[in-house]
Parts: structure tokens; sequence; C-alpha cells
């Protein structure tokens, strides 16, 4: 019988006395992790989103980031921190993404074309930029290290 169900017996059970109650188990709390798995799932929260935005030109990185986050977040604070990090990452190059992705339009209109000379770098150095802080994420978890990306709002905490 799984973990997450209470435990009692079934039916009429002989070894059971008369009008004692069955026994029941809940499992309280998630379990909590050891330091090492803790940096381990941290760091990989970092890397995945990486692993994610390069085998998807960038789009999906923050699938990693979330499902680190929603499975490991109750299990300790450190795992706990640096996956709500990744995903504060993820959501200020989507912020930024959409706001030079808006400028692109009126700057290549005003400039005949001649501004996505200068939009198109800037849309690609935010997905450098987040893949910079996510790499250096990974490390800082990996080592054991708090850390709070700069330029990032804490959007998720």
């Amino acid at each position: 019988m799984s973990d997450q169900y209470p435990t009692t017996p079934q039916g009429n059970d002989p070894t059971q006395a008369y009008g004692q109650q069955p026994q029941t188990t809940y499992r309280a709390t998630p379990s909590t992790m050891s330091p090492e798995d803790e940096r381990t799932w941290g760091a990989i929260s970092h890397a995945g989103a990486v692993v994610a935005m390069i085998c998807s030109a960038g789009f999906l990185g923050f699938i990693a980031s979330v499902l680190v986050y929603m499975i490991h977040k109750d299990r300790g604070p450190f795992v706990r921190a640096h996956a709500a990090n990744s995903i504060n990452i993820q959501i200020t190059m989507f912020i930024w993404l959409v706001v030079l992705g808006i400028l692109t339009i009126p700057v290549a209109l005003l400039t005949l074309g001649l501004g996505l000379v200068v939009m198109l770098p800037a849309l690609a150095a935010a997905f450098v930029v987040a893949g910079i802080l996510h790499v250096i994420g990974a490390v800082k978890a990996y080592n054991g290290e708090w850390w709070n990306p700069p330029l990032t709002p804490q959007f998720v905490k």
C-alpha cells in the first residue's frame, strides 16, 4: 500500500483485540533531502534550464526550473531557493524578450529595417545573459553556496 494513504486492517482481523482502534499511520511531511541531494537538484534546476533553452531555441528553459521547483520545493530550503532563482531568471528573460520584441517593430519601421541589425543581437543577448546566469547558478548550487542572481527580481520565493 502507498505511503500517502492511511493503512488500516481490512475486514475482520483475528489478531486485533476487540474494541481496539486500528493503527493508522500518515506521512505528515515530505521527507527531507540530504545536503548533497539538495546541492545536486539545485544545480539541475539551473543546468536543466540551460539544456532546455539550447534544445528548444530558448523557449522551453522554464520547464526544467518549474519541474524541480514543484517536485522538490518542500524537501529543503536550499533546493527551493535555487529552483526559485532559476524560475526568476526565466521570467526575467521572458519579460526582456517581450519588451525587446515590442520595441523591434517601431525601431525597424523608423530606421527602414536597419533597426533589426541592432535589435536582433539584443534579443540574442537576453538568451546569452540568461544562460550565463544559469551556469553561474548551477556552479554555485553544486558548491553549496546560496546565491541570488543579479538584475533578477524575486517573482518566486
